[in-house]
């Protein structure tokens, strides 16, 4: 079995020859410094690991490292980037957006690994009349994402986004203002936010129809860590996630796609959402030693067994960075036996990884092979 059947196997809920093994997504900074440059499908040829590629494209996704560089300007929504230090290790740059009907500001930060925000663009209420009439959508070229997708052929799979700067509604306004400003404002306004998230919502579906329809991916990733339930209560995700989330699976499986619900965080308060949201498949299944809450694979199983695919699981740092060999391949066949028994289950990396031994990765990929269903 090759590894695009292997994991298209796994993401039907079905029992592949034996455990998909992969990472989220290979990071610039691992490629070149431990791997000699090469590109993402080379390093999971080195490594042995199945194939996940993800695409990019200037999307506005502001934590990519140098972001500044993709950012989607229009004549009524103009972006100026002003560079306050050029250092690559601890840049700093001030942002400001003109539109007809006024000024947006935020300000970055990054270095050679990602990039974060340090004030946000929403700063008052009437920002997001202008959120909504002018931030534009970005449109991707089909036809390089079906040159990639002919590239990778039976090496693994190609992984689309839906646009912004996260894929959820709720998760991209938590890029727009803080986390904790826009929980307060769920509580004190809900209907503004909901304005808010109907705006990134009218977009997103736009993105699907415009950019995705017809688009060579095997995989969209919807979702984000702001949905987890170490962010926000189950009743806050299911009164602002599962409404939006739900509507843009139905967009993207009317538009031909599969999609992966992304909950970098958190998730065993929120199982049965996940569920009711329609997603085809749920990621990373992150574990306490990466900032998750999943213990026991068996639970999250019981929940998602025959109804949702399963992505993730591995600890990136305490297990495939620091652990010896022998831990590797024990995590490897306890995940294996917890989540992936019957199927419909790709152990991969729970997300980033900076610093991980290409060794650590290879010992990684030879244990997924010992276990055959």
């Amino acid at each position: 079995m090759t590894s695009k059947e292997r994991l298209l196997r796994a993401l039907a809920r079905e029992k592949p020859d034996r455990l998909p093994a992969t990472v989220h997504q290979w990071q610039k900074y691992h490629l070149d410094t431990y791997l000699g440059g090469v590109d993402a499908l080379e390093a999971f040829r080195l490594t042995g690991l199945d194939a996940q590629i993800q695409y990019f494209e200037a999307m506005g996704q502001f934590w990519i490292p140098d972001a500044e560089k993709y950012v989607v300007s229009t004549p009524d929504w103009r972006e100026e980037v002003r560079v306050i230090k050029d250092d690559p290790d601890d840049k700093l740059l001030d942002h400001t957006i003109h539109t007809p009907g006024g000024q947006l500001t935020y300000r970055t930060g990054g270095n050679r690994t990602t990039t974060w925000i340090l004030e946000y663009l929403i700063k008052r209420h009437e920002d997001v009349e202008l959120i909504a009439r002018y931030m534009p959508v970005a449109r991707l070229n089909q036809a390089a994402i079906a040159a990639e997708y002919d590239r990778i052929g039976d090496q693994g799979i190609l992984r689309g986004f839906v646009w912004g700067d996260q894929a959820g509604c709720w998760q991209h306004a938590c890029c727009l203002m803080s986390e904790e400003e826009l929980i307060l404002e769920a509580m004190d306004h809900p209907d503004w936010v909901h304005s808010l998230l109907r705006a990134l919502l009218e977009k997103k579906l736009r993105f699907i129809e415009e950019s995705l329809r017809g688009a060579k991916f095997d995989l969209i990733e919807t979702g984000g860590g702001a949905g987890s339930d170490t962010v926000i209560s189950p009743a806050m995700h299911a009164g602002f996630c599962l409404p939006y989330d739900r509507q843009i699976h139905d967009a993207l499986h009317a538009a031909g796609h599969r999609t992966a619900y992304h909950t970098c965080g958190g998730m065993m308060h929120i199982l049965d959402l996940v569920v009711q949201n329609r997603t085809d498949a749920s990621e990373t299944l992150s574990p306490p030693g990466v900032g998750g809450n999943i213990a026991n694979p068996e639970k999250v199983r019981a929940v998602f067994g025959g109804k949702v695919a399963m992505i993730g699981g591995m600890d990136q740092f305490n297990i495939l960075t620091s652990g010896t060999p022998d831990q590797i391949r024990a995590e490897t066949h306890r995940l294996f036996a917890g989540f992936g028994r019957d199927g419909g289950y790709i152990c991969s990396a729970s997300d980033h990884f900076f610093e991980t031994p290409v060794e650590n990765l290879r010992t990684f990929a030879a244990a997924a092979r010992e276990c055959v269903y």
